[in-house]
């Protein structure tokens, strides 16, 4: 098996393991909308086989699966040599169960019900975590280093919390690109609707501030109707 080559900023092969398939469905939506390669498995045999012959970066593996229960098919990934990160998702919350994941060789774990917001953070930790770098992240006179989580703008720091760094290195990773708001909220809040509808425009206005704050010309641009692009110049 070959080393994970997910870096920071870049879309991960993701295999969800969900026999609910509404569930999965919507997993699956928050996991593209974020920006990754998404496929599925509806039971423990079909997702062993999938987890084999496709090699994802990551496997989101519920614990109660026909066929295979989620427990089984992390021990075979991990006896087959997957390097594949696994993040558990069970409904059961028994420290027991936590400890069986784990041991099975899980790398996190996940309690139903949960908000597809803890779920994308978990995923964006996991990857993180396994990545060998982080490149840092450069367009006009902004630099934003993922690893440090940092930005400076024209040599000067600007300091931003962290929802605000989330929402401008996912601009950084899309530069000159029209990103609807649909996609910016769900990339960095997730789906599933659980953010207001004025969520992106409200935090555009904190990072325009921050990053014009010395006088330096607007990058973070409004495209009337659609959304919003990181472009320099006129």
């Amino acid at each position: 098996m070959g080393l994970i080559h997910y870096r920071a900023g870049m879309s991960a092969r993701v295999l969800v393991v969900e026999d609910d398939a509404k569930l999965a469905a919507a997993v699956r939506r928050s996991l593209e909308y974020a920006g990754h390669a998404v496929t599925l498995a509806g039971d423990g045999p079909a997702g062993l086989a999938a987890a084999i012959h496709d090699r994802p970066e990551l496997v989101v593996l519920d614990v109660n699966l026909p066929g295979l229960d989620g427990f089984g098919v992390c021990r075979a990934l991990r006896a087959a040599g997957s390097p594949a990160l696994v993040l558990m998702l069970t409904a059961r919350d028994a420290t027991e169960d936590r400890v069986d994941g784990l041991d099975a060789g899980a790398d996190d774990y996940l309690v139903k019900p949960f908000a597809y917001e803890e779920l994308l953070a978990r995923v964006r930790a996991l990857l993180r975590r396994a990545a060998p770098s982080s490149p840092v992240l450069r367009f006009a006179d902004l630099v934003v280093d993922p690893a440090a989580r940092t930005v400076h703008r024209g040599g000067r720091e600007v300091a931003l919390t962290a929802l605000e760094f989330d929402l401008l290195a996912y601009l950084m990773r899309h530069p000159r690109q029209v990103l609807s708001r649909a996609q910016l909220r769900d990339a960095v809040w997730g789906g599933g609707g659980r953010a207001a509808s004025n969520v992106v425009d409200v935090y555009v206005g904190y990072l325009r501030a921050k990053l014009e704050a010395g006088g330096e010309e607007r990058v973070l641009r409004t495209v009337r109707g659609v959304g919003y692009v990181l472009r320099a110049g006129a």
